[in-house]
């Protein structure tokens, strides 16, 4: 299994958002001024990236990228954002990181999932 998984949820459609293009990316420098890729992947029908990256990483900060203007334009919606980035900090390399995307045309949120 993915060290880090994704989900991402259309809380305005009240399904999950398929066919959200997804990137994975660590920060090449402290300063995160620069950022090195990792993986790429798109949301299946259950608004999932199956293998999203390695079974283990390195701990750092990395961030997840969602393009959300794609996925909006595709479902008729019109959004604010048109990405989402998360960052976080890849702390404990035995634990799994689950970053989901709670997702609508002028809001999100996101927790630290399991």
């Amino acid at each position: 299994m993915s060290h880090v998984t994704t989900h991402v949820l259309d809380a305005a459609l009240g399904r999950p958002a398929a066919g959200v293009e997804v990137r994975l990316e660590a920060a090449a420098d402290e300063a995160r001024t620069s950022w090195k890729p990792v993986a790429t992947g798109a949301t299946n029908e259950d608004g999932r990236v199956p293998d999203f990256g390695p079974d283990q990483l390195e701990a750092g900060i990395y961030r997840v990228v969602f393009d959300t203007a794609g996925y909006f334009e595709r479902t008729g919606q019109r959004g604010f954002y048109p990405d989402v980035t998360i960052a976080f900090e890849l702390a404990d390399t035995e634990a799994h990181y689950h970053v989901p995307l709670l997702l609508s045309p002028f809001a999100f949120s996101t927790y630290r999932g399991s």
